[in-house]
């Protein structure tokens, strides 16, 4: 390698092994599956898990209605006598405690006859953290902790309220390309098209509760269902961020950091207008950033956002990454995630 003075070499991370690309490859199909538990295996996360032999899937599952049964219950009934000498993919980490509506996954699996067990998350739930593993461990089977995006990202809900005791809030925005979401009038039917509009009632179908600001509620009356064939069954709580009593069907949120109050919601998605968007950005509270951007101009129409509060132009640059972006129809979507800020 050429080393020019004052430029280091680049560093590189080892290639990934036959098996490490392996185990990536089936957590990410895990994870898939784990999406289909979205949202209703609520107050439980929604997990996913394989059973794969040979390069083959025996024996697949994710979390029930309610939370029961659980992902790896489900493939190891599936599987049968196919499971002994298998391997498990599991997006987290089996269960160790013991409920009246179930036994734990750890005794289960542990009492398979599974030869290995892939994990694409730890269970920070203190009843489990780290006990699930030692179990299958203790009982001679091989346990590798694999760390996955996609597992992490179908557990984000469950994640966030175990560790920062809210729900995960998505903050989603249909914009014109110059940052508007109306017109000066406040027309705003529609900018996005029709694959940008199905692609959000399907985020819908995968949110525990969704919230407007007074203002859109009152100005707009928004349904906020799910409105796409077989879904309908999924459309979220309805909440608005008002101070006053909620109209029937709708519950109040008086501030966003009351979020932590709210019962039974792994997963907010606020849809604004532009002052309750401020409000939870300005709070902190977002941990991702939806997008959907319509290649239009509307000029002087109304911004997308109030102000959040930035002191200085610095405050806003390290605050998101992009984390997915594609087309749908004429418009483009893009995701981003919120960056912890630095300690001191």
């Amino acid at each position: 390698m050429l080393n020019l003075p004052g430029f280091a070499p680049k560093w590189s991370a080892p290639p990934l092994s036959a098996t490490e690309i392996d185990d990536r490859r089936w957590l990410a199909a895990a994870a898939s599956l784990a999406r289909r538990g979205l949202p209703l295996a609520r107050p439980n996360p929604a997990v996913g898990a394989l059973i794969v032999r040979d390069g083959k899937v025996v024996a697949s599952g994710w979390t029930g209605d309610g939370g029961r049964p659980h992902a790896e219950a489900v493939a190891l009934e599936r599987a049968g006598d196919a499971a002994r000498g298998a391997a498990l993919y599991v997006t987290l980490e089996p269960c160790a405690h013991l409920s009246p509506r179930g036994p734990a996954c750890a005794d289960l699996v542990a009492a398979s006859g599974l030869a290995r067990v892939v994990i694409g998350c730890p269970d920070p739930d203190p009843r489990t953290a780290g006990a699930g593993i030692a179990r299958l461990r203790e009982a001679g089977i091989d346990v590798a902790v694999v760390p996955s995006p996609e597992a992490e990202a179908t557990l984000a809900p469950y994640l966030t309220l175990r560790r920062l005791g809210r729900p995960h809030v998505t903050l989603k925005l249909a914009t014109s390309l110059d940052g508007c979401i109306a017109m000066a009038d406040g027309t705003s039917r529609w900018i996005t098209g029709d694959a940008a509009r199905a692609h959000a009632h399907a985020l819908r179908a995968r949110c525990d509760a969704i919230l407007v600001g007074g203002g859109t509620l009152r100005a707009d009356d928004p349904a906020l269902d799910v409105r796409l064939p077989g879904l309908e069954h999924r459309s979220p709580q309805r909440w608005v961020l008002s101070r006053g009593a909620a109209p029937e069907g709708w519950r109040a949120l008086a501030a966003p950091g009351d979020i932590a109050g709210m019962d039974v919601v792994l997963s907010l998605l606020v849809e604004g207008g532009a002052a309750a968007a401020a409000a939870f950005l300005k709070a902190g509270l977002v941990d991702r950033l939806l997008l959907y951007r319509a290649p239009i101009l509307l000029g002087a129409g109304l911004p997308c956002l109030a102000d959040i509060g930035l002191a200085s132009l610095d405050a806003a640059h390290g605050r998101w990454q992009l984390s997915d972006r594609r087309q749908l129809g004429s418009d483009t979507m893009e995701v981003y995630e919120s960056v912890p800020c630095s300690p001191e």
